[in-house]
């Protein structure tokens, strides 16, 4: 770093360096403010947008609860046009749909889809958690076992422990079923789900 003897020798300095670069300095304020205008723009459209597919996400599934004709068919036009929360979301109704139809290839196609949609870890969770039932009941243990693996936090465990236990059981691993019940009862569990993977266990006696 350049030392300056004195008050002046500085102030000149700095006259030089506005000298030399005024213009690279007054372009980099006014790109500066263009991109916070931007960014406030972006912003608030952000917003704006968010609104309107949560309102549009609300309308097409109280349509589809209430039974009225084609809202299955909007609800999963809607998710495949929106890769993001809502999309994840409405990709969920669509497949409860299927499994009420009990047409369960398109179920769990809609859950895969889901997925790709959001990065939230508990909604990824929640949306593995049924694929996993729905490839349970296709008979896919393998498929259930690899779709868990996707299921992160401590908070699953239980439930994981007890698809786990049902997967296995299904392939005829008396054992791993009981070992991985076991840990769901070890586990943060509600009572409820405690008692009834006990009463798996035990029924495996």
């Amino acid at each position: 770093m350049e030392v300056y003897s004195n008050e002046n020798e500085q102030i000149d300095a700095v006259r030089r360096f506005f000298a030399n670069n005024g213009k690279a300095l007054a372009v980099g304020v006014v790109i500066g403010i263009a991109a916070l205008g931007g960014w406030r723009y972006w912003a608030n459209h952000e917003e704006s947008s968010a609104k309107t597919v949560s309102a549009q996400y609300q309308q097409l599934t109280n349509a589809m609860q209430a039974d009225k004709p084609q809202t299955l068919e909007a609800v999963s036009n809607f998710a495949r046009d929106n890769s993001n929360t809502y999309g994840a979301l409405a990709s969920m109704d669509v497949a409860k749909q299927y499994v009420d139809s009990n047409q369960l290839d398109k179920a769990a196609a809609q859950l895969q889809n889901g997925l790709k949609d959001t990065k939230d870890a508990n909604l990824q969770a929640v949306i593995n958690l049924r694929l996993a039932r729905i490839q349970l009941q296709q008979n896919q243990a393998d498929a259930a076992l690899k779709t868990l693996e996707g299921v992160k936090g401590d908070g699953w465990t239980a439930i994981v422990a007890d698809i786990r236990g049902e997967a296995l059981l299904s392939k005829g691993d008396k054992q791993g079923a009981r070992d991985a019940w076991s840990k769901g009862v070890e586990s943060d569990a509600s009572p409820a789900l405690k008692q009834m993977m006990q009463m798996k266990m035990n029924n495996l006696s």
